[in-house]
């Protein structure tokens, strides 16, 4: 497999044209998660989605590697599945961590798509299945919509921080 700045740019656009697939399961995801801790979650929009995936695919170093994960997740399928699951699992977490960003964000995202995974059936395979858990998982991770996120941390140390 070859990964070119062209592949890179198909996978975004591949990402881009299943917000139909995706978005309903972040937000299904999202309402799981907000029954579970007993918060409001905001809903994501097919537009919010499609801005973050250009946001992800903008910065050159997460786009290749997060085309790498897709490109891997699309082309794989066990079968059985139960044998293979575990190079599903690592390349889907991965990826959503990927998308999230950095710590603890990457965590949660991580956490999340194995949340996700288990309400995910998609048509294409093992990999597609854990594809579209990991882009759920990356994405609702990522954008906002979570209370805890819309405020400042209490923990922040500097000049700007509260006291």
């Amino acid at each position: 497999m070859k990964i070119t700045p062209g592949r890179v740019a198909s996978e975004a656009a591949w990402v881009d044209a299943r917000a139909d697939e995706v978005v309903p399961l972040i937000n299904d995801t999202r309402e799981r998660l907000g029954e579970l801790f007993e918060t409001d979650v905001g809903r994501v929009s097919t537009t919010e989605y499609r801005e973050e995936v250009e946001a992800v695919f903008a910065d050159g170093d997460v786009a290749v590697n997060a085309a790498g994960y897709i490109a891997i997740l699309r082309e794989l399928d066990v079968t059985g599945d139960y044998p293979g699951f575990v190079v599903d699992e690592i390349l889907g977490r991965e990826l959503a961590a990927t998308i999230a960003g950095g710590t603890p964000l990457s965590l949660l995202a991580q956490a999340t798509f194995h949340y996700a995974d288990v309400t995910t059936h998609s048509d294409g395979g093992a990999g597609v299945d854990d594809l579209d858990a990991a882009l759920a998982a990356g994405f609702q991770t990522r954008l906002p919509g979570w209370e805890w996120r819309a405020r400042e941390s209490p923990f922040g140390v500097g000049s700007d921080s509260p006291r």
